[in-house]
């Protein structure tokens, strides 16, 4: 079958492509920015990317009418925009007309359990979302899920910082909100099972796992597969607002996705019975067997999405990352410096390798006092790490930074910050005629991003000439320096 995905770039989307191209459909990826089409698939040549924006009717043309199955896994957990359920309508519409257009005769849509009378506003969201997709044209199927679980999900990284850094809790009351956690390996068996399934046209399912659990629970289990002591108490006069700003300091997780799932957390997520499991021939494992699985993953390094490096996690990029490629070369401080590169594989392995728990080679302390700043107010600060400790693709969060090109073949990595500044930050690596090139480029704001840009000079120079120094290991050769701090070259 020709299988459309939307999301593909997305937790879920890059997950289940490869499920896809396992059973030998060909899967046409729908994605708003071309550079973030991961490698791995974007090469198969039974994948098919294109680049539409489901906001933005006109760019839709570009979908082949060739489709049999589509999966419609477009979410968002931000609360940037005040008519954010307007906006996810008006997608799922615009997805909707163009599908009719097509031969699709099955729409599957990955929603949220919504069984409460009460419920948080992107649970209302998807629940119209369901509505809006109905249609004469094409059957729709329907999974709601819970918590999903796995390796990379924004509920297990959140966990995990809360309970590796947290011995003692004084938490708010939602922690004795029940829920029913699903492993991502079984979400994944469902959607990849519903294709082309007659039997599920027109159906809604409930998905779940086998048992209900509190969110503290969830904290206390999760302790125990990583053999830690945990304790925690639950306060009632905690507000929905202190409890954000609890998560956003104390998690990877921004502001504005902690008061999202603060919203959602006040609501239990219980699921209907139904005989899905039986249909598909899925037997959904424990939230523990998920905790478990999800860091056999990691151990192997073999994480193959995580929310972090989604668009939400975003403190600044709101565009295609295209925009951002060409650093600008007027109106600029620029900081260069260059090392003669005895081992150019392995300074590219170095690079590739930079930030998360690797560091930044030189000045560890500074990093970590900017990203405590950065945090303060109200950016994303360090946090977030990044997904593989030796690979970098576009479009991967790297601690304050995104990834906007990673090429190792060319020897070169480009990255856009996104901590809070007054101005535009590039950084950027590149090895020429066995030398390094390290270029940090700044684009001032006003007046005060200009003093910004002098009042960090000092700690420039001292941090950038040692972290160019450790990626070249400049203390066993030799090296030629230049440096230079330019304004409007």
């Amino acid at each position: 079958m020709t299988i459309l995905v939307t999301g593909a770039t997305g937790y879920i989307g890059k997950r289940l492509i490869p499920f896809l191209l396992n059973q030998g459909h060909t899967v046409v990826c729908v994605v708003r920015d071309r550079l973030r089409a991961d490698k791995s698939f974007s090469e198969d040549e039974n994948v098919y990317v294109i680049e539409a924006d489901f906001l933005k009717p006109e760019t839709l043309d570009n979908i082949p009418k060739k489709i049999d199955v589509a999966y419609y896994l477009i979410h968002s957990m931000s609360n940037s925009s005040k008519d954010f359920e307007s906006l996810e309508e008006r997608c799922a519409l615009n997805f909707k007309h163009y599908i009719e257009t097509t031969g699709a005769e099955q729409v599957i849509y990955l929603s949220g359990i919504t069984n409460e009378d009460e419920l948080s506003k992107h649970l209302r969201s998807r629940k119209n979302v369901e509505n809006q997709l109905f249609s004469d044209k094409y059957a729709l199927t329907i999974f709601k899920a819970g918590i999903i679980v796995g390796s990379g999900s924004s509920s297990f990284e959140i966990i995990r910082d809360l309970v590796e850094k947290l011995p003692f809790m004084i938490a708010p009351k939602w922690l004795n909100t029940k829920t029913q956690p699903l492993a991502v390996r079984d979400v994944l068996a469902f959607l990849t099972r519903a294709a082309g399934n007659t039997k599920l046209y027109n159906k809604s399912y409930d998905v779940f796992g086998p048992k209900v659990i509190t969110y503290k629970e969830m904290l206390l289990q999760f302790a125990e597969v990583r053999g830690l002591k945990r304790y925690i108490l639950t306060v009632p006069v905690m507000t929905p607002k202190l409890s954000s700003y609890w998560l956003y300091f104390v998690t990877s997780t921004s502001y504005k996705l902690a008061t999202s799932l603060v919203d959602s957390m006040g609501v239990q997520i219980i699921g209907q019975p139904s005989n899905i499991n039986d249909i598909l021939g899925v037997s959904p494992i424990t939230y523990k067997e998920a905790v478990e699985l999800a860091f056999e993953k990691i151990e192997q390094n073999s994480i193959v999405s995580s929310w972090k490096d989604s668009m939400i996690s975003s403190g600044r990029l709101r565009n295609r990352l295209h925009k951002y490629v060409n650093v600008p070369k007027y109106g600029c401080y620029k900081d260069y410096k260059e090392r003669r590169v005895i081992d150019s594989g392995k300074t590219i392995e170095k690079i590739w390798s930079i930030g998360g728990i690797n560091g930044w080679y030189f000045g560890t302390f500074l990093w970590r006092v900017r990203g405590y700043i950065d945090k303060l107010f109200g950016g994303i600060g360090l946090r977030r790490g990044r997904t593989s400790p030796t690979e970098l693709n576009v479009g991967d969060a790297l601690d304050f930074w995104r990834v906007i090109y990673a090429d190792k073949a060319k020897h070169k990595l480009l990255l856009y910050a996104e901590m809070r500044l007054p101005g535009e930050a590039w950084l950027e690596f590149k090895i020429e005629n066995n030398k390094l090139k390290q270029t940090a480029t700044f684009r001032p704001r006003g007046l005060w991003g200009r003093l910004y840009w002098y009042a960090v000079l000092p700690f420039h120079g001292f941090i950038f000439s040692g972290m160019i120094n450790k990626l070249v290991e400049v203390e066993s050769q030799k090296a030629t320096f230049t440096s230079e701090n330019m304004y409007k070259v």
